[in-house]
């Protein structure tokens, strides 16, 4: 099986909301391994990561990322306890800062000081998932007397980063990190930055994955339904430089300005898909996947485009037959 390859379960914003679960059935079907869960406007994480569990048994389900200004360590430990005793999958958490207009915005609460904030709730999550008592107080996290029921201590914590602050504290802290909507060469450039980091922590270096979209011989529907997506992410921090330093400046300022996303959707050229993105037939998706792993990628998290693919099933039954070609690293080891 391989390992390499998982599949980020994509929650298109133009498709049925219980589509999530025709593409896990798919996931399972074509023999990969491992489904990333996040979380849009449409179903709490856990609660479709329990559908999914229940649905497909046998799949490793990582939740996340989860952000860490509106999930408390105590609701992660118990959401995560509660999937893996209700489905008997194994079950990792992401964890992230998400933006200010989710948190902010729709929660009201502080999206502020979040590298700090994340080390705090990684060292009072881990305790709790290995089933000690929590006894933690923070700056910005505190928690005392909480023991899980059903501890987890075989749960990885994995963040979603991107500026040099969270990703020294995934370094030092987490067991993966999690990059997406990136180039190769913003793969390289964290790599090399958590190897450093780690290495001044005298740690191993955590895991690195990238979640990528995927269009296979994509039509006007499917490169609509990517753009729409990419849309979303023009404004956020961290994503908005990004698409700056790719040259796409202009789209991020409009985005900043309040620009409707359906008008952002209809300008993004294909230029910047093919820059964070997949697409093409199965040997330039494949050639693309490499492309990802060679740049210091350890595992490549797919999303497939459904639009002209119901389920992801073409696209997703042709990455799980690709095998990755071992890096010059992997080869020297």
């Amino acid at each position: 099986m391989n390992q390499q390859i998982q599949v980020a379960l994509p929650l298109w914003l133009d498709r049925p909301d219980a589509e999530a679960l025709d593409i896990a059935q798919t996931v399972r079907d074509v023999g990969l391994s491992t489904l990333w869960i996040g979380e849009m406007a449409t179903f709490d994480g856990f609660a479709l990561a329990t559908a999914i569990g229940l649905r497909t048994p046998g799949l490793r389900l990582k939740v996340g990322p989860l952000p860490i200004s509106v999930r408390n360590p105590v609701s992660i430990a118990l959401g995560a306890s509660s999937v893996a005793s209700l489905t008997g999958s194994a079950v990792d958490v992401a964890l992230g800062a998400s933006s200010p207009p989710i948190v902010a915005g729709w929660h009201g609460r502080d999206w502020r000081h979040s590298a700090a904030r994340m080390g705090e709730t990684i060292e009072c999550l881990r305790p709790i998932l290995a089933g000690d008592r929590s006894n933690f107080e923070g700056n910005f996290v505190r928690s005392k007397g909480f023991r899980l029921r059903h501890p987890l201590p075989d749960t990885r914590i994995a963040v979603g980063a991107f500026g040099p602050k969270m990703c020294g504290v995934a370094a030092r802290l987490a067991d993966e990190i999690v990059l997406n909507l990136v180039s190769p060469q913003r793969v390289r450039e964290v790599r090399c930055q958590i190897d450093a980091d780690a290495a001044a922590a005298g740690r191993t270096p955590p895991q690195l994955t990238v979640w990528l979209p995927i269009a296979l011989s994509p039509g006007r529907a499917a490169i609509q339904q990517v753009s729409s997506q990419l849309a979303v992410y023009l404004a956020p921090p961290g994503y908005g430089e990004m698409f700056c330093e790719l040259g796409f400046a202009d789209l991020v300022a409009r985005a900043r300005t309040g620009q409707r996303r359906s008008e952002l959707a209809a300008t993004i050229p294909v230029e910047l898909i093919a820059q964070v993105c997949a697409i093409g037939n199965a040997e330039q998706i494949t050639a693309r996947l490499q492309e990802y792993l060679d740049a210091g990628a350890d595992t490549v998290a797919v999303s497939p485009a459904t639009a002209e693919d119901p389920g992801g099933r073409a696209a997703l039954s042709g990455v799980s037959a690709y095998q990755p070609i071992p890096s010059k690293k992997e080869i020297a080891i």
